[in-house]
């Protein structure tokens, strides 16, 4: 397995370092480094990048902040000099923590939990279904049958072909988007993950599923373009 990564970091020294290390290390390819997360902000969106080292303390715009803007199907390993981020960096779902100055081995061992977290994760494509706990049971749930998936708060819904009311389950939208494979499934919204072949009408830029018309927010819009220009 090959990550393509991509390094955000406002000081050339360790966005340098970053760079020596992915372009020794085999099981990763370097797509692009930044020196501040507003120029990445702009560029990568026109990347496919697996893997994010982040630093943490940057102007304007910082690491955490950066995290919570970026594609999610993207994985982020932040890289600091600070460790009292460390608690933060977990809350938004980083894979790994690298406390600077980073040494070689420290950063391997990093990215070596990414690529078992990638392999993890590529595994749903074969599944054909999913337990969900919903009023106290467990539910299982086939995947051709979802029509979409709708985030409220702590809970999500999920609405099925031929069910008269959807399943409501206590879990994330993050949770179940890492839970569906990326194959069959797409977020298009912070509230709303759709199945791509259950798609039929596109109504000035809103998915009509029924009487149900799910928006498509600006941050998915690209992504949702590419994919429509891909069945079209």
């Amino acid at each position: 397995m090959i990550l393509r990564c991509a390094i955000i970091d406002d000081e050339p020294l360790a966005l340098n370092l970053l760079e020596s290390y992915i372009l020794r290390t085999p099981s990763l390819e370097l797509t692009g480094k930044y020196s501040s997360a507003i120029q990445a902000m702009n560029e990568l969106k026109g990347t496919k990048t697996d893997l994010l080292f982040l630093d943490i303390q940057m102007p304007e715009l910082n690491g955490l902040e950066f995290s919570k803007m970026a594609d999610p199907q993207m994985r982020i390993i932040f890289t600091t000099a600070f460790d009292q981020y460390a608690i933060e960096g977990y809350r938004v779902n980083a894979l790994d923590y690298l406390l600077k100055p980073i040494s070689y081995v420290d950063f391997l061992q990093a990215a070596n939990k990414a690529i078992q977290w990638f392999s993890l994760v590529s595994k749903p494509e074969e599944i054909e279904s999913i337990f969900v706990k919903s009023d106290y049971k467990l539910v299982q749930i086939e995947l051709k049958k979802i029509q979409y998936i709708e985030g409220l708060k702590d809970y999500i819904k999920i609405y099925i072909t031929d069910h008269p009311k959807p399943i409501l389950s206590l879990m994330s939208m993050k949770t179940m988007e890492e839970l569906l494979p990326d194959s069959q499934f797409m977020r298009v919204h912070r509230s709303f993950i759709v199945q791509k072949d259950k798609i039929r009408i596109i109504d000035r830029g809103r998915i009509v599923f029924d009487k149900t018309y799910v928006p498509v927010s600006d941050s998915y819009k690209q992504a949702f373009q590419a994919f429509l220009d891909e069945r079209s």
